[in-house]
C-alpha cells in the first residue's frame, strides 16, 4: 500500500509533476481517466490503496488516481497555483489561437484515446481542455462539465469558438464551433471515426459520421471565463 509518509512533505500541500502522467479512475490503475502534463500542480488526497494514490488536480479540480509508480514523477511544488481571472473580451482574442490548435493536432497522426489529453492522441473533453489551457483558459475535464461551465446559449447565436454538445440522456460529448456550420472534435470508432475531424452541423448530408451525430446534437456553450 502506498503510505502517505512515504512522499515528501510539501509546505503548501501542492506537488508539480516532473514529467507528464497517466492518472486513472480507480486505484485499479486500469482505465485512463486523465493526463497531467509535465508542470502541472496537484494535491495528494488521503485515500490510498494498494498501488495507488488519489490527487486532485489543481488546474481543473479533477480527481484521479495515480499509480505508485510514478510517486517519484512529483515533488513539493515551490509556489501554489493561482487561477487566472480571465473576462469574456479577454477569452475572444485567444479564440483564433485555440482553434489553431485544434487543426494543427488535425494534421499531426492521431487516434481516439479515452482519457487522452497530451496528444497527438486525445478524446472529445481533452481535446477542449487542452486547446483552451494551451491559452491559459482552463475549462473543467469532462464533457457534461464542461456543458455545466459555459453559458448556455442557441444554435442561432453560435460563433465562432463556443462549444457544442452531444448526448442523449447527458452529454457524453464535445466539439468546436469553427463558423460555417462546421465543427472540429476528436471521434471514437463507434460514430464512423477513430481521431480528429471537422464535421457539419446537419443532418442534411452525405456524411455519415456528422449524420450520426446530428441525432444527439443537445446543446450550446460559450465560455465566459477561465476555470477557478
Amino acid at each position: 500500500m502506498v503510505l502517505l509518509n512515504q512522499i515528501p512533505p510539501s509546505a503548501n500541500g501542492e506537488y508539480c509533476c516532473l514529467r507528464d502522467l497517466d492518472l486513472y479512475n480507480s486505484s485499479e490503475c486500469k482505465e485512463l481517466a486523465t493526463q497531467a502534463s509535465k508542470g502541472r500542480h496537484l494535491k495528494i488526497l488521503s485515500e490510498t490503496a494498494l498501488n495507488a494514490v488519489k490527487v486532485q488536480l489543481c488546474e481543473d479540480g479533477y480527481l484521479a488516481w495515480l499509480s505508485s509508480e510514478d510517486i517519484d514523477a512529483l515533488e513539493p511544488a515551490t509556489t501554489v497555483y493561482q487561477a487566472i481571472a480571465l473576462s469574456r473580451p479577454e477569452i475572444e482574442t485567444r479564440l483564433a489561437d485555440v482553434i489553431a490548435f485544434t487543426k494543427t493536432a488535425l494534421q499531426t497522426p492521431n487516434y481516439y484515446l479515452w482519457g487522452g489529453t497530451l496528444g497527438p492522441n486525445y478524446d472529445c473533453s481533452g481535446l477542449m481542455q487542452t486547446a483552451f489551457a494551451n491559452s491559459s483558459i482552463w475549462l473543467p475535464r469532462d464533457s457534461y462539465q464542461q456543458e455545466a461551465f459555459t453559458q448556455r446559449i442557441s444554435r442561432n447565436e453560435l460563433k465562432v469558438g463556443d462549444l457544442i454538445f452531444f448526448g442523449l440522456e447527458r452529454v457524453n460529448h464535445v466539439a468546436l464551433y469553427l463558423g460555417d456550420d462546421r465543427y472540429i472534435h476528436s471521434s471514437g470508432t463507434e460514430m464512423g471515426r477513430n481521431g480528429i475531424g471537422i464535421d457539419t452541423l446537419s443532418d442534411i448530408t452525405s456524411d455519415t459520421v456528422s449524420q450520426a451525430y446530428y441525432r444527439k446534437l443537445r446543446s450550446f456553450g460559450r465560455v465566459m471565463t477561465s476555470f477557478a
